[in-house]
């Protein structure tokens, strides 16, 4: 197996490649996908590999998307439909909530949905609100729907690939500022990175980490700045929640700071903050804590490098939590 370069765009495009070479029943369709290869070129050159009738241009339409690629998926192919942006998806959010996650509960396994969204989320890009959204916790909180968000080009393809295989609908979310921002070795050909499996990105023993996305390379700068003995967990899939490498971890480190881009009220942070202190209250030493983005819409471009969390606000954080 050959390794490569690859920044996530092209590690994402990569996958797609071997996705439909090896599935004869999946389908790209998604605007401006075909020709042009996306808004940002995840999908470059594949129409002109596979043809028209496996990668689809389709009109400015989110819902329309989302309802057909359903309809697609229960009629026995494998869609994976591409939203320009996160926060155009809302568009389509009766189709996810109300359809694709429930049809395989409504029809007691009798139908299933294999099907996949991917988007751009997050910021750091100086976009406007709707191309800078951080919506994983609004979709986590619905059963029957996988949420995956990677945070580098080597995770980015084998989750890709592993979602693939799912008979469930996966929301895959791609941080629009992790497109290009770096490159990682990564395999040519197929692989899997398991759903529902953190990754331990750094062991440590005095404080525990837990962050995702775009978060993950501003924690790492961070701990490798102030040398802290700091386990970093990369969640890698949000939902289903890998709880057990969370308690393990917190459990030797007896400290947890939580990391994540998204607004903090009722965020992915809550939730795993709830989990430990439900499971793991009494190996704590110190209170939990988060940094996230304040709890009101994205600010205009000028603005966002006072809304995004910074490493200088990571590393308050840390120093906070240590003196604990």
């Amino acid at each position: 197996m050959t390794i490569m370069q690859m920044n996530m765009v092209s590690a994402l495009n990569d996958a797609l490649g071997v996705i439909l070479k090896q599935d004869s029943k999946s389908v790209l369709l998604g605007e401006d996908i075909g020709k042009d290869g996306g808004v940002f070129r995840v999908t470059d050159g594949l129409q002109a590999k596979f043809g028209e009738d496996r990668v689809m241009d389709t009109p400015l339409a989110e819902s329309g998307i989302i309802g057909a690629s359903i309809g697609m998926a229960m009629a026995g192919l494998h869609p994976i439909a591409e939203i320009q942006f996160a926060g155009f998806m809302y568009l389509g959010f009766d189709q996810l909530v109300s359809h694709a996650a429930r049809y395989r509960m409504r029809t007691r396994s009798t139908l299933k949905v294999p099907m996949i969204v991917r988007t751009p989320v997050s910021g750091g890009v100086r976009a406007l609100e709707h191309h800078s959204e951080s919506p994983e916790a609004l979709y986590a909180h619905i059963g029957g729907l996988i949420v995956v968000e990677p945070s580098g080009p080597y995770d980015a393809k084998g989750l890709l690939i592993a979602a693939s295989k799912l008979e469930d609908p996966v929301l895959f979310l791609e941080p629009t500022k992790l497109y290009r921002l770096f490159k990682e070795e990564v395999p040519d050909g197929a692989y899997d990175v398991p759903i529902g499996k953190a990754n331990v990105v750094k062991e440590g023993s005095k404080l525990t980490i837990v962050t995702y996305g775009t978060m993950v390379p501003v924690v790492k700068n961070v701990v490798e700045s102030k040398k802290t003995d700091a386990e970093i967990i990369d969640l890698r899939t949000v939902n289903p929640l890998d709880e057990t490498t969370i308690l393990a971890s917190v459990k030797k480190t007896t400290r947890l700071l939580i990391v994540h881009e998204a607004p903090l009220s009722f965020g992915v942070g809550a939730e795993i903050a709830a989990r430990v202190a439900e499971k793991a209250i009494y190996d704590l030493e110190a209170p939990i804590m988060r940094v996230g983005s304040p709890s009101f819409p994205y600010p205009d471009p000028g603005y966002e490098r006072f809304y995004v969390p910074t490493e200088k606000k990571v590393a308050e954080a840390i120093d906070k939590i240590m003196k604990e």
